[in-house]
């Protein structure tokens, strides 16, 4: 096996994936200490801005680089083969699909105008909160109340696990204003500084340590009514909008993450010599890369057919539910067979190697865990 088995991604897709490449060096920067103290780099954040790369996929119109759906996610998978620091990267899929995504395609001219040009300079960072501790992905049933008072929306409740919000400028809040179900959902946009919201302290976590994570608290928080996106009781068309990015997008980063993986391991193996030869002329090991570069393919198919799919407006329900369990589930085993093949430097956080591992479980929990996948699936087909 050679080291040209699997090219780097930027000899087989071309500019789109070179978007970040510039800014590589300041995005792999101090990695290991980042991590180590749960660290979110405004540096690197900066490094992201002046990519470009944050007004990917919104139209030319509202600042943005109208590229089309599938076009963005090869932008994404490109940060990811290039950016080692995946918490950098998930805040970015982030910032692009929880506020400026619905608020493009549902906002009111006025708040588009108001708030687009920030968050796709990067200036305000922005999180979703739909969430809560005792709820989890049954994003039906949240608690957190907004009654209507004349102009305003009073917010009452809590939100848990949510991404960017120690940092967070802009909030868009999934708020309970009917009975639960489909129908009594309704988003709210919220600035940080606003009376009644109460941001707690970074969650320390496994893996993405550099993306932060944090609980929101709302006590009759006053929300003006015309900072709705979409209509009362619209949320949940809202939600099913950005949870096709979301997955989507963040994925496609993990794909890029795992070409990369992939092409370190085979280099590795080809380099390191046990016993008088290359470690990749022992059939245990070359069968394991085979195995890794079987999953990242079979990754990328499964990202592009669905993709497309999307683009083209067809249904998706099925398929992003598989592709997003085929991803994560593929990412957590490349990880741990990367961390077996580079054997002692696998475990050792200098490498980074241990990091890609800790990193990689969160996606199997996050947009909906591989277990409510599954539930989706199996009640999509009728069992």
């Amino acid at each position: 096996m050679t080291a040209d088995v699997l090219p780097p991604l930027t000899d087989r897709d071309g500019p789109l994936t070179e978007l970040v490449a510039p800014y590589a060096d300041v995005l792999n920067a101090d990695l290991a200490e980042l991590d180590a103290g749960s660290v979110f780099s405004r540096a690197k954040w900066q490094a992201i801005k002046d990519s470009g790369i944050l007004r990917t996929p919104f139209k030319e119109e509202h600042g943005g680089s109208g590229r089309s759906f599938t076009e963005t996610m090869k932008v994404l998978e490109g940060l990811g083969y290039h950016s080692r620091d995946a918490g950098v990267s998930f805040s970015t899929s982030t910032q692009i699909v929880s506020l400026a995504t619905p608020l493009e395609k549902f906002g009111s001219a006025g708040l588009k105008a108001r708030y687009l040009p920030r968050i796709l300079s990067g200036e305000a960072i922005t999180a979703h909160a739909i969430t809560e501790e005792s709820g989890g992905s049954d994003a039906m049933n949240i608690t957190t109340v907004a009654v209507r008072e004349d102009d305003h929306y009073v917010v009452d409740g809590g939100k848990m696990f949510i991404t960017n919000a120690p940092v967070a400028d802009l909030f868009l809040l999934y708020v309970r204003t009917g009975k639960p179900g489909p129908f009594g959902l309704t988003c709210l946009l919220v600035e940080r500084d606003t009376p009644g919201l109460e941001i707690g302290e970074p969650l320390d976590k496994l893996g993405l340590r550099t993306s932060p994570l944090g609980r929101l608290t709302f006590d009759r928080l006053r929300v003006p009514v015309t900072n709705r996106v979409g209509a009362e009781g619209g949320g949940f068309l809202v939600l099913d909008y950005v949870m096709k990015r979301e997955i989507l997008y963040a994925f496609s980063i993990t794909l890029g993450e795992m070409r990369h993986r992939l092409d370190t391991v085979i280099r590795f193996a080809t380099e390191r010599t046990q016993f008088g030869q290359p470690i990749a002329s022992y059939q245990a090991v070359s069968h394991k890369i085979v195995e890794m570069r079987i999953a990242v393919e079979t990754a990328a198919k499964w990202l592009a057919d669905t993709g497309a799919k999307a683009e083209r407006g067809e249904d998706i329900s099925l398929d992003l539910a598989s592709t997003k369990i085929v991803v994560s589930e593929a990412n957590v085993k490349t990880a741990l067979d990367a961390v077996q093949i580079h054997g002692g430097r696998g475990v050792l956080t200098s490498h980074g190697i241990e990091r890609d591992l800790r990193n990689s479980v969160a996606g199997t929990i996050y947009s909906g865990s591989s277990e409510i996948q599954r539930n989706r699936m199996a009640a999509l087909l009728g069992l």
